[in-house]
């Protein structure tokens, strides 16, 4: 019988190892699966690649990760706030690696891990410093139809961790509005992927139509409550 539910966050993370590539679903606070990230932290992998939208906030979730000295490099297209010091202090004293993404890139490149495409050419960055690769040298470019175009190639990761609404024991899993943002193409472009969800479904109850990341692509959900507020309903999911 297929059960991708793991008793806890530690178990789905079990095996996690030092210098993967690590997916973090996220659009600045939305959708940022902050349990499974406390959970990496307790596990222990170090020397971490890190693709994220954006590169912490605050002292928690991302941020919180980066502080604990896990991560190596980070990929992202928007790794600077207000609130981002975390990230700030690493870089500019030399203790983390950064390559910048536009986020339409970073999205495709990631999509184009897992839907198995090669490379792809794309206007974003043409004649700008984001057309050269990490190491300073140009990535190739080419001229169709009259438009000028730079060649990014996928990135693939080790393991993927997103944040759901729901899911079964076969892992397909629905999300909310904006919390859904980068997990759908994450969880294709990664060899594991781990799905926190705030609702285990029977099989057979999520209509086909509404599962958004079909549950191949998934290896295991851990179930998490909602958290309550002081005003007496539920933290925000988006």
């Amino acid at each position: 019988m297929i059960n991708k539910i793991a008793a806890s966050v530690a178990d789905a993370l079990q095996g996690t190892p030092d210098g993967a590539t690590v997916m973090i679903g996220g659009f600045g606070t939305a959708g940022i699966p902050d349990e499974l990230i406390d959970g990496l932290i307790a596990q222990g992998a170090k020397d971490l690649t890190v693709v994220n939208n954006n590169a912490g906030n605050g002292d928690a979730g991302l941020a919180a990760l980066l502080k604990a000295g896990r991560v190596r490099k980070i990929i992202c297209s928007f790794p600077r706030q207000a609130d981002s010091y975390v990230f700030d202090d690493l870089y500019r004293s030399g203790k983390l690696e950064l390559e910048l993404v536009p986020q339409g890139n970073l999205a495709e490149r990631i999509r184009a891990a897992g839907a198995g495409i090669g490379a792809f050419f794309t206007p974003t960055g043409f004649g700008t410093e984001l057309a050269n690769s990490p190491d300073g040298s140009p990535k190739e470019t080419r001229q169709i139809n009259g438009k000028n175009y730079v060649l990014e190639h996928p990135i693939y990761g080790d393991v993927a961790l997103i944040k759901a609404e729901r899911g079964d024991r076969w892992g397909n899993l629905m999300y909310r509005m904006a919390a859904r943002n980068f997990g759908p193409v994450m969880a294709t472009a990664c060899k594991k992927t781990v799905a926190t969800v705030h609702e285990i479904a029977e099989l057979g109850e999520m209509n086909p139509e509404h599962i958004v990341t079909p549950g191949i692509f998934v290896q295991h959900i851990v179930k998490i409550e909602r958290i309550a507020t002081q005003a007496g309903g539920f933290k925000a999911l988006a």
